[in-house]
């Protein structure tokens, strides 16, 4: 669950359906079909890491730490969070939603919501929608920093990218005042329903898959990089894989653990050097950096000339990293993924040090591959009856 998109430093640091996935073999064809959410640039977002990381550190309570569609995304930046356009009931109307394979809920503000926080985002008004029907049922989601929302569940349909069921959808009657900043308007959880807020429901995928509107029970996910090709062209790709994002053939990863898109991590290296570091971690876009152990995280920064780690803003590294060539690679079903050095430089702390926060910070048993591991890596999570996840580096 999330709204902002960073774990703490300080800890450290949602056709017409209701049912269970369906069984598919699963098909691993290369192919563009799908509906997709493309991913546009936000230029008006104001950047405050520090502001961020205060945020999350209760993200992962209970652990240590026939067609398809295209849905294009906005990139907050630097690279921070991730969200594109859905839309609820009948008539449309439209909601910017944070895509996030860490969470499973779909939620966002009712129009019976007066809170601040709610009233700085478009508010959903289920009594202008012929569609709606109401649940009766309440739930509600509490973060790490003591933000909270909460309201009632409802029924409506729900479009994304083309693709459109009937969905179980959380509205916010209570928004505490620290969503008030967030750059979208709540959160379409991507993950398995067993970690849905409220027992029972079912998510999005589960009821496309069940209807048997996508062309293959995959979300497949291109997140841009500012720094790599300016934020542009990015998108979650629903039913499909579009194999001119990346190259090579997709390496697919069994999910070891479904709740979580969790993953056995193998090893990470760097300069070639293996660093005798191994986990279970998730592959998550709703989190920006990468949180490793607090071992992993000292190995990796050992390698890396002027890191350190300090006890206000968690690993720095010298900003000049920014043009580095090298690599960081984390091996998964013996396969090595890179991340540049360069997305570890990841914003400048603005002391004058010329330090920046690092991409890749400790705290974490369960490691967590976020945005800055996603948009170095083309990600299919792919829903089948063996749930697995295929990864290839981006083409660009």
């Amino acid at each position: 669950m999330k709204i902002t998109a960073l774990v703490s430093l300080a800890a450290a640091l949602m056709v017409f359906a209701d049912a269970s996935p369906i069984a598919r073999r699963p098909n691993h064809q290369n192919v563009r079909n799908g509906h997709a959410v493309p991913l546009t640039r936000n230029p008006h977002f104001k950047h405050n890491t520090k502001a961020q990381m205060a945020k999350l550190n209760k993200r992962y309570p209970g652990i240590n730490i026939l067609a398809s569609g295209t849905v294009p995304l906005t990139d907050a930046p630097t690279d921070l969070e991730y969200y594109g356009t859905v839309s609820i009931g009948t008539p449309a109307q439209d909601v910017k939603l944070d895509f996030d394979t860490g969470s499973s809920d779909i939620w966002f503000p009712s129009s019976d919501c007066t809170t601040s926080a709610c009233q700085a985002h478009t508010q959903f008004n289920p009594s202008q929608s012929s569609t709606f029907q109401q649940d009766g049922r309440s739930w509600n989601i509490g973060y790490g920093d003591g933000s909270t929302a909460s309201g009632t569940l409802g029924i409506d349909v729900v479009s994304v990218g083309g693709v459109s069921v009937t969905q179980t959808i959380g509205l916010a009657t209570d928004e505490s005042s620290q969503f008030g900043s967030s750059p979208s308007d709540g959160l379409f959880g991507l993950a398995f329903d067993t970690i849905e807020s409220v027992s029972g429901v079912k998510t999005f995928m589960d009821n496309a898959i069940a209807a048997g509107v996508l062309d293959q029970p995959v979300v497949s996910v291109f997140l841009p990089s500012v720094r790599r090709n300016g934020g542009t062209g990015g998108e979650y790709l629903f039913g499909g894989i579009d194999s001119s994002l990346y190259t090579g053939d997709l390496t697919y990863v069994p999910v070891s653990q479904q709740g979580y898109w969790q993953i056995a991590i193998d090893g990470v290296s760097a300069g070639g050097q293996d660093l005798g570091q191994s986990s279970q971690g998730i592959v998550d876009t709703g989190t920006t950096l990468i949180i490793v152990s607090d071992a992993a995280a000292q190995a990796i920064h050992g390698t890396i000339q002027g890191a350190s780690n300090d006890p206000n803003n968690g690993w720095v590294v010298p900003c000049s990293l920014q043009q580095s060539t090298d690599n960081i690679s984390f091996t998964l079903a013996g396969t090595a993924f890179n991340v540049p050095l360069a997305d570890l430089a990841y914003e400048d702390l603005g002391d004058g040090s010329g330090n920046c926060f690092s991409g890749v910070q400790g705290g974490q048993d369960l490691w967590i591959l976020g945005d800055v591991f996603i948009k170095n890596n083309y990600c299919v999570f792919s829903q089948t009856d063996s749930p697995s996840i295929g990864i290839a580096p981006l083409s660009y």
